[in-house]
């Protein structure tokens, strides 16, 4: 019986040793998971403030855009306001240039008319020159009759 004590009493203590043991490693294991925990718990707590930050950039890029778009429309509208105004500037630069064009063929004709004008107003005035060398010889006399008057007051 003592023998059978004796190897009870080591069953015992093989088995509260290996519960110790079994006890030993539950606690390892928990505190480990602990460690997950805390570890995964510190990764959650970034990954909440990355996506906050993410979030928050996200929400200023959707504003920037917005009013990148606005801005977009507003330099749209004012390039077709322009691209109306210069339409307007060639239309008027085209009526310019084809009125300098008129201009400028008025002006060569009229130039042209001067030079002829000048061309009869010099011929006139040599016709009126040779004319009055011409009737020169026929001068009224010394005693102011002409040579036509033939001395008597007839046309008078």
């Amino acid at each position: 019986m003592k023998k059978v004590l004796l190897e009870m009493e080591d069953q015992k203590n093989s088995y509260e040793q290996k519960a110790k043991e079994s006890l030993q490693k539950v606690l390892e294991e928990k505190m480990s998971a602990e460690q997950q925990l805390q570890s995964t718990q510190r990764s959650l707590a970034l990954a909440e403030q990355k996506c906050e930050q993410w979030k928050s950039q996200y929400e200023a890029l959707k504003e920037d855009w917005k009013t990148l778009g606005t801005q977009h429309r507003e330099l749209e509208s004012q390039l077709h306001v322009l691209q109306s105004k210069l339409q307007g500037a060639d239309s008027r630069d085209s009526q310019m240039n084809q009125a300098l064009r008129l201009l400028e063929s008025e002006h060569q004709e009229l130039q042209a008319r001067i030079e002829c004008l000048q061309e009869d107003r010099d011929l006139c005035s040599s016709d009126t020159q040779h004319l009055q060398e011409t009737m020169r010889p026929m001068a009224p006399d010394a005693d102011g009759a002409d040579c036509y008057s033939g001395g008597s007051d007839a046309g008078q």
